[in-house]
């Protein structure tokens, strides 16, 4: 790598950092096969390290700040304690593998499955591949895969980051995230994203950088410059502790909207409770995408009334007197749940995911609205419910009738369909509002799997032809008088926010440390400007030049 260069990737949460690189450590090296005396024996331990490395992550998912960091954990926890898994180790044990070759053996099968699946189980060898080494570390008793620890800030490099590494930063140590591989729908990006960390993914050459060489990490554009000097070092940090100032303790504090007053409500992405305080010190106007997945994952039975009332509960009594927008089980083929029972199928992102799991098992969505209906009882919220993966007007106005039936005022759909885009002004003649989830409607729109970070490019929230798609839907909003929100991530965006406001859209949800930079970026420009940006952006020849329009 020359002393002073420039490497280009995808960034994936915005921020400008500097400092020394260093490297993730590598993984443990498997040493020569050993012969098995007792494969009973030898089976018990394998399963025993798989059980520890269980153990640790549900410890951690349990010690983590961050709802998202601590789902994120659960389910690879999930993964290592896979009943099919285990199968798969005692039969390479069996054939006569000793415990440490048997799991990498194993790990390595699921490993080719799930990358052939492609969509989200591709996005989870990163994950598989992480729990093959901490496996391994345990048998061969040395110390689990971690971060370096060099006693001072730094920019971390690595192939790729699997959630147990991620959760571990200290972004007082770690300044930004730069990684070879990935794209931007990966727990790389999701994890950077709430933790604020600015981070660039699929970034071909990082890692032939020497470590300690001093770089410059763009988390807007994706540009990473090697061998900057300690001026520009200072400057970026200068720069960063000024923004972070700004962001948290600033004069823009109130109500999200435009420089003339044109209101754009700024909501939060949460998980869990856990997630409030932060949306509360961000000043979020209330909840836009309310997750529910964290309270169905790893289960092998379903979440009973009560449980699922007790956790809705706890979030909408936090949010008393502000809106939460929940949405209903967002799970299926591509977000495997054990309880859910469903076979295996070929092409999972077009599969049973989603709403589509009611044909199968409407007794999911009954049980789940009437649990957010008890919930929402007397707890002070104003509650709205939508449902993920809609495509047509008649999945719509059915699961509207579900939701008055269950006593709950709103209802609304998601649009991650370009069918359901099309048809956004139908729609709302059913429904009460419409919530876009940019991620899956970018994947949909460009044919292009989220997981695959050499198509990032097309998943590019500044497409104009994504851009043309949430303007339907924001035509439709303004026409029936709506409203029309963004949950996805092009709304942590603060330089797509003014286009995504003249577009039609009326709120922005995000993670709550993105909220302080896009009211900031609101509040520079009048609606009419708004208005102006967004139709030049729209017919835009490409993302780059879409994303230029703003300086």
């Amino acid at each position: 790598m020359p002393e002073r260069a420039s490497l280009s990737g995808i960034g994936v949460c915005p921020g400008v950092a500097a400092g020394p690189l260093l490297r993730l450590a590598g993984a443990p090296v498997l040493p020569p096969p050993v012969p098995v005396g007792d494969a009973g024996a030898e089976t018990v331990r394998a399963y025993g390290a798989l059980a520890e490395v269980v153990a640790d992550l549900e410890r951690r998912a349990a010690r983590a700040a961050e709802a998202t960091v601590a789902e994120v954990l659960r389910a690879e926890a999930t993964m290592a304690d896979d009943e099919e898994l285990r199968d798969a180790v005692r039969e390479h044990v069996e054939a006569g593998a000793d415990a440490p070759h048997a799991i990498a053996a194993a790990f390595g099968t699921f490993r080719e499955l799930f990358a052939a699946a492609g969509g989200h189980l591709a996005e989870r060898v990163a994950d598989l591949d992480d729990l093959r080494d901490r496996s391994v570390a345990v048998l061969l008793g040395l110390s689990m895969p971690g971060l370096p620890p060099p006693g001072h800030p730094y920019v971390l490099a690595a192939r790729d980051l699997a959630p147990t590494v991620t959760a571990d930063l200290d972004p007082e140590q770690v300044l930004a995230l730069v990684t070879e591989v990935g794209g931007p729908t990966g727990h790389t990006a999701i994890l950077a994203r709430a933790l604020g960390l600015p981070a660039v993914v699929a970034c071909p050459g990082v890692l032939e950088v020497a470590e300690h060489t001093l770089v410059l990490v763009d988390g807007a554009t994706g540009r990473v410059e090697i061998g900057v000097d300690e001026e520009t070092v200072a400057a970026a940090r200068l720069g960063s502790a000024s923004s972070v100032g700004s962001a948290g303790d600033g004069a823009i504090t109130g109500p999200g909207g435009t420089s003339d007053g044109v209101p754009v409500r700024l909501l939060a992405n949460v998980g869990s409770v856990r997630d409030v305080p932060a949306a509360d010190r961000a000043h979020a106007e209330g909840i836009g995408l309310f997750r529910t997945e964290l309270l169905f994952l790893g289960r092998t039975s379903e979440p009973s009334r009560g449980e699922q009332v007790a956790a809705y509960r706890d979030v909408f009594r936090a949010m008393a007197g502000r809106r939460v927008v929940i949405r209903t089980l967002d799970a299926g083929a591509d977000k495997p749940l054990p309880f859910l029972h469903q076979d295996e199928e070929p092409n999972p992102a077009l599969g049973i995911r989603g709403l589509r799991v009611a044909r199968s098992r409407p007794g999911v969505l009954t049980t789940q609205l009437a649990a957010i209906a008890d919930a929402a009882a007397a707890c002070g919220a104003e509650v709205w419910v939508m449902a993920p993966m809609v495509s047509t007007l008649t999945e719509a106005t059915e699961f509207a009738a579900a939701v008055y039936e269950a006593g709950l005022p709103k209802a609304g759909v998601m649009i991650e369909v370009p069918a359901a885009a099309l048809r956004a002004a139908e729609l709302l003649r059913a429904v009460d509002f419409l919530s876009i989830g940019t991620n899956d409607l970018s994947q949909y729109a460009f044919a292009a799997d989220r997981s695959r970070g050499d198509l990032a490019d097309l998943l590019d929230p500044w497409q104009p032809a994504l851009l043309r798609l949430i303007e339907i839907c924001g035509d439709a909003g303004r026409e029936t008088g709506k409203p029309v929100g963004v949950c996805g991530e092009a709304a942590a965006d603060p330089r797509l926010a003014p286009v995504l406001a003249g577009l039609g859209v009326s709120s922005l949800s995000m993670s709550p440390r993105a909220l302080p930079g896009v009211r900031a970026s609101l509040a520079r420009y009048s609606y009419a400007e708004c208005r102006r940006l967004a139709e030049l952006a729209v017919v835009a020849p490409d993302a780059a030049s879409a994303r230029g329009l703003i300086g």
